[in-house]
Formats: structure tokens, C-alpha cells, sequence
């Protein structure tokens, strides 16, 4: 759910913190107030597009930021998600998020890692839906009205095992479309890999040889100077009349002498004895090391053609010695096959019609469930539908065989008919969002306990409805709050007393300029509020609105019943 939302200079906001709460958020106020600004800060939020012109006169930049706590398996989901387009993953189960948009550009980051807008969006499609004159609506695409029927009639491990098979069935396609070649274009590949297996297994390369081949060659290509040092060395430690050792073995005799008449004199004695042994290890390391040094031209220059031969490799099948051993070994087997020839194109084309019909059997077992499901889907969002003023409509699901795919063979579309006589159309075509809206609310009712957005946004959902109407709008969104967060802006009191926590969002004056206020009512505030929705603060309309409070509609409803 939506912890926290922060907004800064967007529009009439310059500056607010938001913390709705968990279920049925109601959010009211006057026409221009600001209230559709709260939405669009959400769907920036979301990754749709932003206008410049959402930054408030006068600042030069805007942004909007996020917390969103996660449970599982949605927080699995939005891990795997992170982990695909570069961001951090969630800590203790909450995500963060932040956009900010300026004259020159804006920029996104999720749990503190920039990502590009492509990625936010898809985080987007899986945290939030927003329904009403908006177009964030994720049932209108056919790919999720597919996931939601699998979700209500529970097929969605039938749709996985299609998906497992469609994946076999399209690998082996691709093995036999590869060596599905005419015969020029077979025998220039054959030619090919011949050409880079043989390069690369003449070579007889050893993993991290260009390391140690590098190194020999440095060593032998400075072997006489490093033979001078070595010579230099020796001289100055243990030979000549200035050595070293000649001077530590004076060194030595003082000591000596000085420790028969002053005791002290003997654990100096001892570090000089220590300080001898160790230039005596030193000058025979030296030595051994300078016999090992090999002066052969010969041997430095089969160096430098080994050192070629492998950047040139490095140059053609790298950019390293392993991608170059990698790209021989793939290629050799590449060439097999290819030789192989009709023998495994045979044995590919045998397996992948294997593949096919495997493919089909778990698509129609798909497809026999779902149109086993659609009907009692249609049924139960009618019915929704009905209690929320459309008396005559009828919602219904249309399946359409076509060739199978990762998601089955099943093509599909939600309809609606809103009156009598008039033919269903496609949910993507209804053109009044007030109609959409009770829509998608009916559907999202019925689907609630398998949904996994989890936050739904409803627009003025109430729109031209009233009465029991607006009472059965509100009461759908209460008992969707109960298992999602659900934000919704409203005219209508009948809608508003039922949510909790209720926000009033109003215009003020701060510094000579207009600022857009958001307000937790309490339960007096949330009376005066109604009331004013009613038409005004008399007697009668407070007493209405505290009656409204109270699920006075809701108990003639029972009683009625």
C-alpha cells in the first residue's frame, strides 16, 4: 500500500506529505481545489508521461516521491522486476520511489538507483490502477484481461504449463530453423566455423594464458638489464670494499668488544647478527633468481609471436581469452551439427512437431477452462453492475480461438452492453468514463481476492449517480478497501461517509499565493464537510450528514430487506 507521498512545486502543491491509509480512502473538496492533482502526482509516480507545465510558477523543477509497503507474492514480483531493470532491492519489504521534472529533463530512481521511465512504468502497471478520466487502466489491455480470467477461475497453472510448452516447442524451432539453409548459404557457414574452430583450436589456448605470456615476455625482453640490477645488488650487499656486509661485519667486531665491559651492548649485538642474516637470504635470493634469467633471443621472440597470436584473437572472437575459448568451443559444435546435416535436421523437424501438438493439447486444456469460467465471471460483474445503478446491463466475456502462443490460444474481450437493445461493445471502446468507471469498479469488486494491483484509484466513480446509487458505490469501495488501498476522490456525501480515513483538500493563501492544503478530518470536521456536500451547513444538512456517518441508508437497506 501507499505509505507516503511526498510532492514538492507540483502545480498548486508546493509543498505536502500525504499518508493515506489502508483501506477506503476518501478524498473530497471543492471543484479546482487540487484534488486531481494528487492523482497525477500517483502517475508520475506510475511512469506516464509528464508535462513541464505541472511545474509550479516560479520553480524550476519539481518532485514527487513514494513509500510503498509490500507483502508477499507481490513483493517477489516487484524483486524480480528491480533486479530486470537495474535497482536496488527492497528493504524490509518497502519501496521508494522519486521522480522529479525539470525545464530541462526529468529523472527517475527506484529505491535510489536511476532508472530509465520504460522501467518505472512497469513497476507502475503492478502497484497502482487509476479509474476514471485517466488512462492508467490495465484491464482495457487484452494481455491482463487474459491474466484476470486465469486468476478468477484459477487456471493460471494450466496457463503456465501452456507457457512451458510453447517455449519448448519455439527453441527447437529456432535449432531447426538454423540449419534450415540453402546449400551457397550452408556451405558459406560451414566455411565459416571451419575457419574459427580451426583458428581458435590450432592455437591450443589455456585459460588466463595471455597473463602469464605477457609477463614471461616483459621478463625476457629486460633480461640484461635485469641481470645488471642483480649484479649491482650483489656488489653493494656482499662484495667490494663498501659492501654491506663488510661494513656490518665491523659492525660486528665494536659490538663485540663494547659488550664485554657494558652488557647492553648485547642485544644490539643480536639485531646486527639478524640485520647480517637477512642480507646474507637476500643476496642468495637475488643470485638464484638473476641463474634463472634466460638471454635467448630465440625464446623472447617465440614470446612476442605467442603474445600476437593471442591479441589477434582476442581482437577477432573477444574481447577475452575466455570469450575466445567459449567462441571455439561453440562454434565446433555448431559445425557438428551442421555437418551432421539431414540426419539432425530430420531428428529437429521430428521433435519439434512433437513440440506442436504438446503445445495445442495444453492450449485447449486452456482454453476448455476458461470458457468453462467466463460465463460465472460475466454473471458476477453483471450483478455488481446492477447494484451500482445499471439495472439493464450486462457484462460478458468473449473467447476467440487463434494460434497458440505463450499465453494460449485463446483470444479475448471483456464486453459491456449498458442498456436493453443495445449490442455489447468492447470494454475499450465505452466512451463515458463516469460508465467506465462503475465498470472497472464492478470488475475489481468481483476480482478483489485475486487482484494484485494494490492500489486502486477511483476518479469521481460517482459521477451522474445519486441516491441508493452513490450508497452502493461507496459501499463497493469500503469492501474493496478491505482487501486493497483504495483512494477516492468524490462529489458525492453518500460515498464520502464511507471511507476512513477521510482527507479534505482546499485552496489558501500562503505569502500572497494560492497552495493547494490537504487535511485529515475527524469525525466533527468530517460532519461540517458532509454537510457542506449535502448544500450547506444548516441544521438539517448536519444532521443528514451525521445520520450518513452513522450507515443510516445501509440500515434502511436491511430493513427494506
Amino acid at each position: 500500500m501507499l505509505s507516503a507521498l511526498r510532492i514538492k512545486n507540483l502545480a498548486l502543491i508546493d509543498e505536502l506529505r500525504w499518508e493515506p491509509g489502508a483501506g477506503f480512502n476518501s478524498l473530497t473538496g471543492e471543484t479546482g481545489a487540487g484534488k486531481s492533482i494528487l492523482i497525477d502526482a500517483l502517475m508520475l509516480l506510475a511512469g506516464e508521461r509528464a508535462d513541464k507545465t505541472l511545474i509550479r510558477s516560479g520553480a524550476e523543477s519539481c518532485a514527487v516521491e513514494a513509500e510503498v509497503a509490500l507483502r508477499p507474492p507481490l513483493l517477489a514480483r516487484v524483486g524480480a522486476l528491480l533486479e530486470e531493470i537495474g535497482a536496488e532491492r527492497c528493504e524490509d519489504g518497502v519501496l521508494l520511489l522519486k521522480r522529479t521534472l525539470a525545464a530541462s529533463g526529468g529523472r527517475q530512481f527506484v529505491n535510489g538507483s536511476p532508472v530509465t521511465l520504460q522501467g518505472l512504468k512497469r513497476l507502475g502497471d503492478l502497484l497502482v490502477d487509476v479509474h476514471g478520466p485517466h488512462d492508467h487502466q490495465s484491464l482495457l489491455r487484452t494481455e491482463e484481461q487474459l491474466r484476470v480470467l486465469d486468476a478468477y477461475g484459477k487456471t493460471t497453472g494450466l496457463r503456465e504449463e501452456t507457457a512451458r510448452a510453447y517455449e519448448a516447442w519455439r527453441e527447437i524451432g529456432a535449432r531447426r530453423a538454423a540449419l534450415t539453409l540453402s546449400e551457397r548459404e550452408r556451405e558459406e557457414k560451414l566455411e565459416r566455423l571451419r575457419r574459427h574452430h580451426q583458428d581458435i583450436e590450432q592455437a591450443r589456448l589455456q585459460p588466463e594464458e595471455d597473463v602469464q605470456v605477457e609477463r614471461d615476455f616483459k621478463l625476457a625482453h629486460h633480461a640484461r638489464q635485469i641481470l645488471e640490477w642483480s649484479s649491482a645488488v650483489a656488489a653493494q650487499i656482499s662484495e667490494g670494499e663498501g659492501a654491506a656486509l663488510t661494513a656490518l661485519a665491523q659492525v660486528e667486531r665494536t659490538l663485540a668488544a663494547w659488550q664485554k665491559i657494558d652488557p647492553a651492548a648485547a642485544a644490539w649485538a643480536e639485531q646486527n647478527h639478524a640485520a647480517v642474516a637477512q642480507l646474507q637470504d637476500l643476496a642468495a635470493e637475488i643470485s638464484s633468481y638473476a641463474e634463472r634469467v634466460d638471454l635467448d633471443g630465440a625464446r623472447l621472440q617465440q614470446l612476442e609471436e605467442r603474445m600476437g597470436l593471442l591479441h589477434s584473437l582476442k581482437k577477432k572472437y573477444g574481447p577475452t581469452l575466455a570469450d575466445v575459448i567459449a567462441h571455439g568451443a561453440a562454434a565446433g559444435e555448431e559445425l557438428r551439427a551442421l555437418e551432421a546435416g539431414d540426419e539432425t535436421l530430420a531428428r529437429l523437424e521430428k521433435e519439434e512437431a512433437q513440440a506442436r501438438r504438446a503445445l495445442e493439447q495444453a492450449a485447449a486444456k486452456l482454453g476448455a477452462a476458461r470458457r468453462k469460467t467466463a460465463p460465472g465471471l460475466g454473471e458476477a460483474v453483471t450483478r455488481e453492475l446492477r447494484e451500482l445503478g445499471f439495472k439493464q446491463a450486462a457484462f460478458s466475456v468473449s473467447l476467440k480461438e487463434r494460434e497458440p502462443g505463450p499465453a494460449g490460444a485463446d483470444e479475448i474481450e471483456f464486453l459491456f452492453a449498458p442498456n436493453v437493445g443495445e449490442g455489447a461493445q468492447p470494454l475499450r471502446a465505452i466512451a463515458s468514463s463516469g460508465e467506465m468507471a462503475r465498470v472497472m469498479l464492478a470488475v475489481k469488486t468481483t476480482l478483489a481476492e485475486v487482484d494484485s494491483v494494490p492500489i486502486l484509484v477511483f476518479d469521481e466513480v460517482d459521477a451522474n449517480v445519486g441516491g441508493e446509487t452513490a450508497w452502493a458505490v461507496g459501499r463497493k469501495l469500503a469492501r474493496l478497501g478491505k482487501t486493497h488501498q483504495v483512494l477516492g476522490i468524490t462529489h458525492q456525501p453518500q460515498v464520502a461517509a464511507q471511507g476512513e480515513p477521510h482527507f479534505h483538500v482546499a485552496k489558501e493563501v500562503r505569502d500572497g499565493r494560492t497552495a493547494t492544503a490537504l487535511q485529515r478530518l475527524d469525525k466533527p470536521g468530517r460532519i461540517t464537510e458532509l454537510a457542506r456536500m449535502l448544500g450547506g451547513k444548516s441544521k438539517e444538512s448536519l444532521a443528514l450528514a451525521e445520520r450518513l456517518l452513522q450507515g443510516e441508508p445501509k440500515k434502511k437497506e436491511k430493513a427494506a430487506a
